[in-house]
């Protein structure tokens, strides 16, 4: 791997995970000094970090962390519905039923992996991203796949945010098996809407962690006042 590209992975990282805060200066020093590389291979990854939205100017032209207010996330969650409706849509149209059908009856026993053992809820997550891949793979769409893969790296900075909420994931996963039964059964018209109201649920959710003082998911993690000064 190329220093530029372990660095980008590394600093989006902790950006995505909230070790790096909104409004923290990426210093090209400082930087380079944690991470062990020249300026050269830092700048690369800062230039690619801003493309993505996750590093503004600041003053003095510096680079920081985005900040990321309820209203971005709002609009971050319009154009995730868009997206994600349609990926949904034309999984449903073009799918093999099989994947679906094996990803059906794993769904349907997801509440048990929400369990106190699993306080990161590790297993949930991967399964819930293997949905992604399957609906990525089923949808065929190049052009598609290519805004939700840069989409999707705010979606996970903004989960963070999301109070840990067990009803609440026992109700996602309810509605993702009800994703996946639609795709499975090529009804093309639920498998967009049933993502659709999956959406709006953790939007809302992500919205009253955020009005509750937006602790993110992590209780290592510092309680963050979003859109206030830093």
């Amino acid at each position: 791997m190329r220093a530029s590209e372990r660095v980008y992975e590394s600093l989006r990282e902790d950006i995505v995970s909230w070790r790096l805060l909104p409004g923290a200066v990426l210093s090209e020093v400082e930087q380079a000094d944690r991470l062990g590389v020249s300026r050269t291979p830092l700048r690369e990854a800062l230039g690619r970090l801003a493309a993505d939205g996750l590093a503004v100017v600041g003053k003095g032209r510096t680079l920081v962390v985005s900040d990321l207010r309820a209203a971005d996330v709002e609009h971050l969650f319009e154009l995730r519905e868009a997206l994600e409706t349609q990926a949904a849509r034309l999984a449903a149209r073009r799918r093999s039923a099989a994947p679906f059908a094996a990803l059906r009856d794993r769904f349907a026993e997801a509440p048990a992996l929400l369990s106190t053992e699993d306080p990161d809820r590790r297993a949930y997550y991967a399964l819930v991203t293997e949905l992604d891949a399957a609906i990525d793979e089923a949808a065929a769409s190049p052009y598609l796949l290519r805004a939700l893969a840069s989409l999707r790296t705010h979606v996970a900075r903004a989960r963070r945010l999301s109070r840990d909420n067990p009803d609440r994931l026992v109700r996602a996963a309810h509605e993702h098996l009800l994703i996946v039964e639609a795709i499975a059964d090529g009804n093309e018209t639920l498998a967009a809407q049933a993502t659709a109201v999956h959406l709006r649920a953790s939007l809302t959710t992500i919205l009253t962690s955020l009005a509750d003082g937006g602790r993110a998911t992590d209780p290592s993690l510092p309680t963050l006042t979003l859109g206030a000064a830093r």
